[in-house]
Order: C-alpha cells, then sequence, then structure tokens
C-alpha cells in the first residue's frame, strides 16, 4: 500500500511539473520578436555578458547595435538611446532564454579559464628561484623604523 502511494505522489509531481511548464496561451507577436532578439544578442560575437549574483539579473549590452538587454524575473528590458520596452514572458519561455544565456556565459568562462592556463610558462620551482636569484632589499631594511 505504501508503493502504491508513492508511485501515485510520484506520478501527480511529475504530471504536474509539465502541466505549468506547458503554455497556457500563445506567444504574441511582441513577445516572440523580444525572444528572437535576446537569442541574436546571445549568439552575436560582439555581445557582452554580466550577472548579478545577488539579484539574479541578466545584462546583454551590444556596443555595435546600440542594444542594452536585461533579463530579470521572467521580464525582459530591451533599451536604446530612443526607445524602451518590457515584455513578460511565459515561464517555458523564460527558462530556455536563461538556460541559453546561461550556456552562453559558461562557455565565455571555459575560454577565458583555458586562455590563462595557456599562458603559463613558468613552473613553481623556476619562480622560486628567480626570486631567491634576484637582487632585492636587504633584509636589514624591513626591521627599521622611521
Amino acid at each position: 500500500m505504501k508503493k502504491f502511494f508513492k508511485r501515485l505522489y510520484v506520478k501527480w509531481v511529475i504530471w504536474l511539473r509539465y502541466k505549468t511548464l506547458k503554455t497556457s496561451e500563445e506567444l504574441n507577436d511582441n513577445q516572440r520578436i523580444c525572444l528572437s532578439i535576446c537569442r541574436s544578442l546571445i549568439n552575436h560575437p560582439e555581445s557582452k555578458f554580466l550577472i548579478a549574483p545577488l539579484s539574479g539579473e541578466r545584462f546583454i549590452k551590444n556596443g555595435e547595435l546600440r542594444l542594452f538587454v536585461i533579463l530579470e524575473g521572467r521580464q525582459i528590458s530591451i533599451t536604446n538611446h530612443v526607445y524602451h520596452y518590457d515584455v513578460t514572458l511565459y515561464d517555458r519561455e523564460w527558462e530556455r532564454l536563461t538556460r541559453l544565456y546561461d550556456n552562453k556565459t559558461e562557455f565565455t568562462r571555459q575560454q577565458y579559464k583555458e586562455e590563462v592556463k595557456s599562458q603559463i610558462k613558468n613552473s613553481l620551482r623556476s619562480i622560486l628561484d628567480r626570486v631567491d636569484s634576484s637582487e632585492g632589499f636587504p633584509q636589514d631594511s624591513f626591521n627599521e623604523t622611521p
């Protein structure tokens, strides 16, 4: 009996999750256009990304196209020096867009990490040898008081 109720509960949770992910309404034109703009900016090579860890805001800045996009709480704000649009998305589209954004920022982070590691030329031993062989300050100069 206990297994039956556990299975029933798991099926109910799975059903509830998929039901909430389905869009209850179709996207309107503004939402479709806004999603297309965000996807294009995320894949654009001149776009710069920033994530605010405490607020959860995600920023996209593209200097070439003069666009600035803020993704926050299912709302997309697209700003230019001439106009500003706020568009609210459904949960499913919001999850897809934030996953695309997060994957792009993770890919960029990985590239930076590989670039930093590729520039390593010295081992710790060679750095220590260089420090030891260099002529630095005399030891007595650190003990003097002004």
